[in-house]
C-alpha cells in the first residue's frame, strides 16, 4: 500500500514538472518571437537613426 501511494505521489509530480517545462518552453518561444517582431520594426527605421544619442545629464 505503501509503496501505491510513493509511485502515485512520484507519478503526480512527474506531471506537474513536465506541464512547468511545457509551460516553460511556450514561454521561450513566444519571447524569441517577441524579439523577432522586434527586430524587423527596427530593421523599417531610417538609416542612421539612434547613433547620434547625447546621453550627458
Amino acid at each position: 500500500m505503501v509503496g501505491a501511494q510513493a509511485a502515485d505521489t512520484q507519478m503526480t509530480l512527474a506531471a506537474k514538472m513536465l506541464r512547468m517545462n511545457a509551460d516553460a518552453a511556450g514561454a521561450v518561444a513566444d519571447m524569441l518571437d517577441k524579439a523577432q517582431q522586434n527586430l524587423q520594426s527596427l530593421a523599417n527605421a531610417a538609416a542612421g537613426v539612434g547613433q547620434n544619442v547625447n546621453i550627458t545629464a
